[in-house]
């Protein structure tokens, strides 16, 4: 018996991942340099009418059984306000470029139904339109960007819904504003020329979308006092051709421009699966996310040419991990589950956004309930908050913090031939001067022990929280939806003006300097 006992645990020791001494990295904290403002947009968001993103997942209606403050269910408000949302873009995605703005005002019984010809072919009724989203943008203190329809609408369309929305006078729009429910004018930021002109929203050639928004920027005003950012459709990911076209031809009217990237490490039709995963597919996946530095430096090389100054800021409006979608939804809903390995493409991204801040001025998951790398998913009355989710809450201290740079020196992951960046940090000091350290560990197995220089930072005490779990694919579901949350974490100290931290494996790991 004791020999079968002895056998029987050293086949389960062997099954286990193999963990390696853990791997050595020296940084150097550079809290005496400005590495500029990371701008809380980079933390914003997506809401696309697709799938249960709009219907289900943020709009029950005012006559649901499920808690809601004027039709928007009160579990999403409160979630999206506890991770600070910044702004929501809207309403799509494809969906923007076959949208007319009138359909969705007025008393929603008048609305029309449209198909909606990108997603299914489904019926929408329009019951979330321009007042419904406005209003939660209030409620959430979010700043609007809206996905305007070039593809099959006008210029006089756009200008008329700009219009409709921030003019305070006693124009026709505005009356008509005004009996909708609506006296006093919003606040509209963010304008989007269009969206993937060059694939859903129209199948245009650069240059003819850069002649269409030079036309559509000079009807689109800043009216009684409300003052727009125009941003241009940009490329799909590291298109050089189109952001040469565009930008040539088109930087002098825009004050933004977009770029689109996914992370999906495999063809569109065959895309891997959300969980269930092996080695090999958590690695495709950590190393393909990487691919948006390339994108965002492709556009800004052609940026510098045209905007030396910086003036124009690049969006990556729409960025994020794309699977397979889950069994038994239909493939047009997008709907897929999200995992740690989710959480620490979400760290990466972000930390590159925060490299390149200096030009790169917002980004928006790719969306933000029940669609591709979701923050939320709901269920009738239930609600889960994502891995994702939780890396947005922890990093709400970078939100308009000054980036410290950090030098790094670390080990690479390899696996199968491949290698990529092991770590990834990133260091910010907010308004009250307290540093804020975020680190990525991407090795499936091995712990990553960093010793630290601090120059510039005075520090004797560090506290942290970590994102881990020992499964790959480790999710929360309705089921068990505190499955992955943060917890406390005692793995780093400082001592002598030096950092060191033992990060684990797989893991999202913030840290906060105190004297």
């Amino acid at each position: 018996m004791r020999r079968n006992c002895l056998l029987a645990l050293a086949c389960a020791l062997a099954a286990l991942p193999l963990s390696a001494h853990a791997g050595e990295a020296t940084a150097t904290l550079h809290g005496d340099r400005d590495g500029g403002v990371i701008s809380r947009h980079l933390y914003g968001h997506f809401a696309e009418h697709l799938g249960r993103c709009i219907y289900d997942g943020i709009w029950v209606g005012e006559e649901s059984d499920i808690p809601n403050t004027s039709g928007v269910r009160n579990d999403v408000i409160e979630a999206l306000k506890a991770i600070q949302i910044p702004n929501l873009r809207w309403p799509g995605g494809c969906y923007a470029d076959d949208y007319h703005w009138r359909d969705g005002v007025g008393p929603r019984d008048e609305r029309p139904v449209r198909v909606n010809i990108h997603w299914g072919q489904v019926l929408d009724t329009n019951a979330f339109g321009t007042h419904e989203f406005l209003n939660l943008c209030e409620l959430l203190g979010a700043e609007p960007y809206l996905a305007g329809n070039v593809g099959s609408g006008t210029p006089q369309e756009l200008r008329d819904w700009v219009e409709y929305i921030t003019y305070d006078g006693d124009s026709e729009l505005a009356e008509l504003r005004r009996e909708h429910g609506r006296e006093e004018p919003w606040k509209l930021k963010y304008l989007g020329v269009g969206n993937e002109n060059w694939g859903c929203g129209g199948e245009m050639r650069p240059e003819y979308y850069a002649d269409l928004f030079r036309r559509y920027a000079t009807f689109c005003r800043d009216l009684s006092g409300n003052r727009l950012v125009r941003v241009a459709c940009g490329p799909n990911g590291g298109d050089r051709k189109w952001n040469a076209a565009v930008l040539s031809r088109a930087s002098r009217q825009m004050q933004a421009y977009s770029l689109h990237q996914y992370t999906l490490a495999a063809p569109w039709n065959d895309k891997l699966p959300a969980t269930g995963f092996d080695e090999a597919k958590w690695f495709s996946i950590l190393h393909d996310s990487r691919n948006i530095e390339n994108a965002i430096q492709v556009a800004e090389e052609e940026m510098d040419k045209v905007d030396p100054n910086k003036r124009i800021g690049l969006f990556v409006d729409e960025w994020g991990t794309w699977y397979r979608e889950e069994p038994n939804t239909p493939g047009y809903g997008l709907y897929q589950q999200n995992s740690l390995r989710d959480a620490l493409v979400a760290g990466i991204s972000l930390h590159l956004f925060h490299e390149h801040n200096d030009r790169v001025r917002m980004a928006n998951i790719a969306q933000v309930v029940n669609v591709l790398q979701a923050m939320i998913l709901t269920e009738g009355p239930d609600m889960v908050l994502t891995p994702t989710y939780h890396v947005f809450e922890m990093f709400k201290v970078h939100h308009d913090a000054t980036r410290l740079p950090v030098d790094l020196k670390g080990p690479d992951y390899e696996f199968d031939g491949k290698k990529t960046p092991a770590l990834s940090v990133s260091a910010s000091r907010d308004g009250d001067g307290a540093v804020h350290v975020s680190i990525v560990n991407t090795h499936a197995h091995d712990a990553m022990t960093i010793t630290c220089g601090l120059e510039g930072v005075s520090s004797s005490a560090v506290a942290g929280r970590v994102l881990t779990a020992s499964e790959l694919d480790a999710h929360n579901t309705f089921a068990k939806p505190h499955n992955l949350e943060p917890e406390d974490f005692d793995g780093a100290k400082v001592e002598d003006g030096e950092l060191t931290v033992e990060v684990p494996p797989r893991s999202v790991v913030v840290l906060s300097l105190t004297e």
